[in-house]
């Protein structure tokens, strides 16, 4: 048998992020903020650049961990990143400076995602990942699905959360939430998807050119 454990643990370290993606995840630990793990963000930068994405949404903005990966796998992308909190909002403002990104690349909104989400333009974004409001996020899908183009992708962090999706002992509301997600990505003809177990779980979802 194949120790996945290992497997899973090589490929997380064979990401190697630069000093100031590694002075922002030190910002969110200052912080108290959970950010995605290196090999998430490179799957993310990944699916920006296999797009060539010029618009992204980000719910959940962090001190900009995310946000910095996906602005890397696409040059000419912009960035609308959403959170609530305006403290953390500026540590991330910090991260896109240092990474001397174009004032014109990233809108940081303070909101609620889905508040904010229900206000943008149908069919108007490449890529949509979501990383934050887990009691809403159902309701974000929907928008989510609403706000890409055909052939856009939504990314979920988080999906196997804590490794306890997989298993069916455990039914607390969080772990509940993310197999109603899962749930309905196989019950929508509209997407292709597919599940990873890189850092916490990433889903993965693009949207079906019809």
């Amino acid at each position: 048998m194949v120790d996945k454990i290992s497997s899973w643990k090589f490929a997380e370290d064979f990401v190697e992020e630069s000093e100031i993606l590694r002075a922002a995840r030190g910002r969110a630990e200052e912080l108290g903020i959970e950010c995605i793990t290196p090999s998430v963000g490179a799957h993310l930068a990944l699916i920006a650049s296999a797009l060539g994405a010029k618009a992204i949404v980000e719910a959940g903005t962090g001190t900009g961990v995310s946000g910095l990966w996906l602005l890397s796998g696409s040059p000419q992308a912009v960035l609308a990143t959403i959170d609530t909190e305006t403290e953390i909002q500026a540590a991330a403002k910090r991260a896109f400076v240092d990474a001397k990104i174009a004032q014109n690349r990233t809108r940081v909104i303070t909101g609620k995602a889905l508040d904010v989400m229900s206000n943008m333009a149908d069919a108007a974004y490449d890529l949509v990942f979501l990383d934050a409001d887990r009691e809403s996020l159902e309701a974000q899908l929907h928008e989510a699905s609403r706000l890409l183009r055909p052939g856009g992708v939504v990314a979920i962090a988080h999906a196997l959360w804590r490794d306890r999706v997989p298993d069916p002992a455990m039914r607390d509301d969080a772990t509940s939430i993310y197999r109603d997600v899962l749930r309905f990505f196989s019950s929508q003809d509209d997407f292709v998807s597919t599940l990873s177990p890189v850092g916490d779980g990433l889903l993965m979802a693009s949207k079906r050119v019809h």
